[in-house]
């Protein structure tokens, strides 16, 4: 037995009816109470008629009464007012601190047996899911109510991210959008790079030089520590003079170059070349921010960061090699995790800043105008008949596979819910 299952057991009022207390005594549970995940008792202000009183207070479960002891509760006085202890087994009475016995409520045998069996199976099971061979055999309304869910938690998650990179840079929307940008241009690889230069390269310093994309250009590179070699190339040479007079000026102390990483990269995807559409965007970056709260069409934001990088990189991937002319603009699916994984998320902690509760709604209205990723969990999922059609899809089925069936939280998930049962 564990108490993850009791809980689940006691949250759901999967018992039989007619409980009796190790006492003797009748009971009926008018609400479970609210299940807490922090430090305290289990579950907060449960409502359990006993005999003919009503009691309102706090539950706390173990497996074994005797676990009360084993964890010093009866040292701790938040819970001194639990008001019921649910046990699989009543080995030992639980006193109060005043020395009155706390009512327990004993579940082996009060439970279905299959339910057990179950989360046994989904607990061993070594499938890509728990519920690999039955998830397309749930009925449709929950797995989507469900993947709606889960997509709301996958959203607020990152508003968090978002408020909390505000508060470091003093709730300026543009700062925070700049800091963001960085993180999410790396694309995985080269995303803890980006968020070091962007910390040491403040958003203010390119604001002043925003008009002039070289200079813009001298600062990310130079800050980015890819100008301390010697070159040929006229290009990087310039850069690298313009940088030394920047860096004076603004006491710029640039990261380590190490930090970048081209192996087992495509050459589109070299930090250099994303760099300098990094350096592109920030450029055209002046009205960006009003667009990005104003508008709801995709289009938009394709035009915002569907820039060129400067010229130099047409015929280059990085410094002093040169390669076949071609205009290097972010795909489109590059552009599409952009504003999945920072459009959406700042347009939600901003409609949650200013109360807008039509801006809140625009993420997933956004989500669902994207066409979905495409990536090995995405092709699984697919695999299972689940539609993976648009992002809002796809969004809400990597937080289901990274945060509910990786980590086997099948008792949290309404679909484990439905197969448990």
């Amino acid at each position: 037995m564990t108490e993850e299952f009791l809980h689940y057991i006691w949250q759901y009022r999967l018992y039989k009816p007619d409980l009796v207390l190790q006492t003797g005594e009748q009971a009926d549970v008018l609400h479970p109470g609210i299940h807490n995940l922090d430090s305290g008792p289990d579950f907060f202000n449960a409502k359990v008629r006993i005999g003919e009183t009503i009691w309102a207070g706090n539950v706390e479960i173990h497996i074994h009464s005797s676990d009360w002891k084993r964890h010093n509760h009866q040292q701790d006085i938040s819970y001194d007012n639990v008001i019921m202890h649910v046990v699989w087994r009543d080995d030992t009475p639980v006193l109060r601190m005043n020395g009155s016995e706390i009512p327990t409520l004993a579940l082996d045998g009060l439970y279905n047996e299959n339910s057990w069996k179950n989360y046994l199976r989904f607990m061993a099971s070594q499938q890509w899911i728990p519920c690999d061979t039955m998830i397309s055999g749930v009925d449709p309304f929950i797995r989507n109510a469900w993947f709606d869910r889960v997509l709301v938690e996958r959203l607020e998650r990152k508003a968090l991210q978002v408020e909390h990179i505000l508060s470091l840079t003093n709730n300026d929307w543009a700062h925070t959008f700049y800091r963001l940008l960085a993180r999410n241009m790396g694309f995985k690889l080269n995303n803890q790079a980006f968020e070091m230069l962007a910390q040491s390269l403040p958003y203010p310093f390119l604001a002043k030089h925003a008009d002039d994309l070289f200079q813009i250009e001298a600062m990310v590179f130079g800050q980015a520590g890819l100008l301390e070699s010697s070159f040929t190339d006229e290009y990087p040479r310039k850069l690298k003079k313009e940088y030394e007079f920047l860096k004076g000026k603004f006491d710029l102390k640039p990261i380590d170059a190490h930090l970048w990483r081209f192996m087992r990269l495509h050459p589109g995807n070299f930090p250099t070349l994303r760099l300098a559409q990094f350096a592109s965007i920030i450029h055209h970056s002046g009205s960006m921010i009003s667009e990005l709260f104003n508008s709801v069409d995709v289009n938009t934001y394709y035009k915002l960061f569907s820039v060129e990088a400067s010229e130099y990189w047409n015929t280059h991937y990085t410094f002093e090699k040169a390669s076949a002319s071609r205009k290097k603009t972010l795909g489109r699916s590059s552009v599409d995790l952009l504003v999945i994984n920072l459009v959406a998320p700042i347009l939600l902690a901003y409609g949650r800043r200013k109360g807008d509760t039509l801006m809140t709604g625009k993420p997933i209205d956004i989500l669902m105008q994207l066409k979905g990723e495409e990536n090995s969990m995405i092709r699984k999922w697919a695999e299972l008949d689940m539609d993976v059609s648009n992002a809002a899809c796809t969004q809400s089925l990597l937080e289901l596979k990274t945060n509910y069936c990786d980590l086997k939280k099948c008792l949290n998930c309404s679909i484990g819910n439905y197969l448990l049962r």
